[in-house]
């Protein structure tokens, strides 16, 4: 039987948003400084929690500040696609920067835990047009060979704030404290809005947009229903309460009111003809589990780090180094290669396989693992990562239609954001269950325990706290590489397609 790699069915690329080469250059700049500045927020306030918590308490809504961001980041992507496809990319855009900034001030100016968390979320909205208008625009830019270069470019800036980020969160927390790491934002937003206001010119399709509100709420509620199901063990105190079950009804039925509302919208917010083909499908689950894997587990590595080791939020973050050099590696590579033979699979699945084995050895160290085997487990967890980082997203653009580009961008970095807001909630379950028996004398509650605290505490008391923490990550762990082996059996049934060259693209 013929195996051999199958091209979609092709037609004349339209022109490029912008023709001059240069110019394309400088705009994508700014578009990589937004991307910087989003995901960064994402990143910083790992090592920077304990300092958080220190000052407002509440250490069991630790998980929050981060899941309520990404929460809200997943909730409106949909949304932002669709209006970047009805409205133009532009003015959509400008509207999410300038969100996103007003609620960075929102979150340097917060009182307390909750104040911060209700900002986060509102940073969120703003974040997650960020993110599904850059995806959009490339694909304006660039023609489908040539973007996936510079999207492996793309990769690196997420991959660089996600190394940048807690060593920059752990130092300025310290030297400057904690609210600087949100209140930066607001002179790169200023870069960044003055950037796209003047330079990006703003094609708007030919036609009459319709606006699928109803589809919208539907999906956003959904959204929300898994994130808080996933939680419910801190929410509701069981899985089994009735606050539980009454969550599970309401997504249940947002759900599938949202198909039904889909098949009927003019202008549905994730077009369901998009399922047709299997590509997307498929990359929607590889997408929910990579998400979990490499967005999801910043926190809990930057908590692994410091709660196993003793070390400070400041060298904690320089460990990132290790998982962002091996994405630059990953992502570079997988890029240019992806460029030159048109070929996206073998990477996706490569790089799951090697997500799995890195997360087994993880499961196996100890508190008294030395840090150098530490430092290239976590270098070979980011060149995992960076192998696989585009597939989706290149894969989708290419297998849909170019009128639902942005709906079927913002579907694959929902669930990936989506995929990492439930991971964190299930991470969190799991140690906080494993944590539970662990009890050393003259420490009140082990769970509760700051890094800060932790460093005043007798020699023999710290070891066993780093032992208990030890055995909580070991199936933390284990749970992750169920994530990324659920992601590569999807990944192994995706068709071996090959991208075209330019002049050709899907109509």
């Amino acid at each position: 039987m013929d195996m051999a790699p199958q091209s979609p069915p092709t037609a004349a690329l339209p022109p490029p948003l912008v023709a001059n080469h240069r110019l394309r250059l400088v705009l994508f700049l700014f578009l990589m400084t937004a991307m910087f500045m989003a995901t960064l927020d994402n990143q910083i306030v790992s090592t920077a929690l304990p300092t958080i918590v220190g000052e407002f308490g509440a250490f069991e809504r630790f998980g929050w500040v981060g899941s309520a961001y990404l929460l809200a980041t997943s909730a409106v992507m949909p949304i932002y696609g669709k209006l970047g496809d009805l409205f133009g990319r532009k003015y959509v855009m400008i509207s999410a920067v300038s969100i996103f900034i007003l609620g960075s001030v929102l979150c340097g100016f917060a009182w307390s835990m909750d104040t911060l968390i209700a900002a986060r979320v509102f940073q969120g909205l703003g974040g997650g047009g960020i993110m599904v208008s850059i995806f959009a625009v490339n694909a304006d830019l660039f023609e489908p060979r040539e973007r996936a270069r510079y999207q492996s470019y793309s990769s690196l800036v997420i991959m660089a704030s996600g190394s940048i980020g807690p060593t920059l969160g752990g130092t300025m927390s310290d030297l400057f404290g904690w609210r600087s790491i949100f209140l930066i934002n607001l002179p790169i937003g200023a870069l960044v809005l003055a950037g796209l206001i003047f330079l990006l010119p703003n094609r708007r399709p030919d036609r009459q947009p319709k606006i699928d509100y109803l589809g919208a709420v539907l999906l956003a509620l959904a959204s929300t229903t898994v994130v808080l199901l996933t939680d419910g063990i801190s929410l509701f105190g069981s899985l089994l309460s009735w606050q539980s079950f009454l969550v599970l009804a309401i997504g249940t039925a947002a759900a599938i009111c949202w198909v039904i509302v889909e098949r009927r919208a003019p202008e549905p917010i994730i077009p369901l003809r998009l399922f047709k083909d299997s590509t997307f499908s498929l990359f929607l689950i590889v997408s929910l589990m990579t998400g979990g894997v490499a967005i999801g587990m910043v926190n809990y590595f930057a908590l692994f780090l410091q709660m196993t080791t003793g070390l400070s939020p400041s060298v904690a973050g320089l460990f990132f180094i290790a998982v962002t050099g091996g994405m630059v590696v990953g992502s570079l590579s997988s890029g240019r290669l992806i460029s030159m033979t048109g070929r996206y699979k073998p990477f996706v699945v490569t790089g799951l396989v090697l997500n799995v084995l890195t997360l087994l050895v993880f499961s196996q160290l100890h508190a008294g693992t030395s840090l150098v085997v530490v430092g290239l487990a976590m270098l070979m967890q980011g060149f995992a990562v960076g192998l696989g980082q585009q597939g989706p997203v290149i894969g989708v653009q290419n297998s849909a239609p170019r009128a639902d580009i942005g709906s079927a961008t913002g579907a694959v970095t929902l669930t990936r954001m989506g995929g990492a807001a439930i991971a964190i909630s299930v991470y969190g379950a799991v140690i906080a269950g494993a944590m539970h028996g662990v009890h050393v004398p003259g420490v009140a509650d082990v769970g509760a325990l700051t890094p800060q605290q932790m460093a005043a505490l007798p020699q023999a008391s710290r070891a066993a706290i780093a032992d208990g923490y030890a055995r909580a990550f070991e199936p933390m762990f284990l749970t992750a590489a169920g994530f990324a082996t659920a992601g590569l059996i999807a990944a192994l049934m995706l068709k071996p397609v090959r991208l075209p060259t330019a002049g050709n693209r899907k109509s």
